[in-house]
């Protein structure tokens, strides 16, 4: 692991090489491998598993035309209905951050999208975690002291489960949660829409990613969601630029680093789990200063690793050349101390 000139790789199927061949193949123009994989993870009953790679593929097939070639050849699969839902939204969200004149309608062609889906397959959660997702580009910031951000009765603004926490579009993610209890992507869905609400502090962020967290089994990877809040107040605090080391250090910090390690890494399957969620994990290990259990975490990464949380460490988040740096330094630091 410590060999010289190492180098970090980034693939977004990362270990799941069943994953890996069918993107290959869609980057051809063909949907067939995609089709069989998803039949071979939707008959293994596990929603974790469909939920991870429909996004996975999502990205991809974003753009190509081959979903839709796919649903005109087999109009019955449900899959094909459901990869419809996923591309759509992938679309409509990169399009609002590119601030795109036909986002607006690529929104309405999403949300129908999702709908025709959930109708289509009622068990499945993905089309719920679709609506979700599109909740983001429809938060409005919330003047200080006003509780909410949208007329009475809007299913954004939804009343809260419990105590302390903010409204949002609480009923879609039950509808998730009923179809696949802790939903790792919904949850993330949760915390985007809470994001979206302004650039300022991050209370209900907090608030929220800690309900998660305390209420998940364990096992769950939501116990790693107060490290993406923690990453997320960094960048907003402008953190590369005040060298707040001391935000990484902090008792709190700590104490999120190991619950995420012993509640959840302990136990995941790492081949399945999110490589977002083990460099958030790696991150915040080698961050809180807890060398050993980072270098099980590098371990488990092996060559991979994503931008992300690394970028926000480097006063040019899109320059990945940085982030890799960043990365690689906190690596070495970590198998050296």
């Amino acid at each position: 692991m410590s060999g010289h000139g190492f180098r970090p790789l980034f693939h977004p199927a990362g270990h799941d090489h069943a994953l890996r061949h069918a993107l290959q193949d869609l980057r051809t123009g063909r949907w067939g491998e995609m089709a069989r994989l998803l039949q071979e993870t939707a008959d293994t009953g596990r929603w974790d598993g469909w939920t991870r790679r429909t996004q996975i593929l999502a990205t991809v097939a974003a753009g190509t035309d081959v979903v839709r070639a796919w649903r005109a050849e087999r109009p019955e699969s449900a899959a094909a209905a459901v990869m419809h839902g996923r591309v759509a939204v992938e679309r409509a969200l990169r399009a609002h951050r590119a601030g795109h004149p036909h986002a607006p309608a690529l929104l309405r062609e999403a949300r129908t999208a999702c709908r025709e889906a959930a109708a289509r397959v009622p068990a499945d959660p993905v089309p719920w975690v679709g609506l979700l997702a599109l909740t983001a580009l429809e938060a409005r910031p919330r003047p200080a002291g006003d509780l909410a951000g949208h007329p009475a009765g809007h299913e954004h603004d939804a009343p809260p489960p419990a105590p302390g926490l903010p409204s949002g579009p609480w009923g879609l993610l039950a509808e998730a949660d009923k179809r696949d209890r802790y939903n790792r992507e919904a949850y993330h869905r949760m915390l985007q829409f809470l994001y979206a609400r302004g650039e300022g502090p991050l209370p209900e962020a907090v608030a929220y990613a800690h309900w998660a967290s305390s209420t998940a089994p364990r096992g769950s990877a939501l116990h790693a969601l107060p490290l993406y809040v923690r990453v997320e107040r960094y960048r907003r605090d402008r953190g590369h630029e005040q060298a707040l080391d001391l935000h990484w250090v902090a008792r709190d910090a700590v104490r999120e680093a190991r619950r995420a390690m012993d509640a959840w890494f302990l136990f995941c399957a790492v081949p399945e789990a999110s490589q977002l969620d083990l460099n958030h994990l790696a991150h915040a290990l080698s961050g809180a200063l807890l060398f050993t259990d980072a270098v099980r975490v590098f371990e488990a990464l092996g060559p991979y690793y994503t931008a992300v949380p690394w970028a926000h460490r480097t006063p040019r988040p899109a320059d990945r050349a940085l982030a890799e740096e960043v990365f690689l330094r906190a690596r070495a630091r970590c198998l050296t101390g």
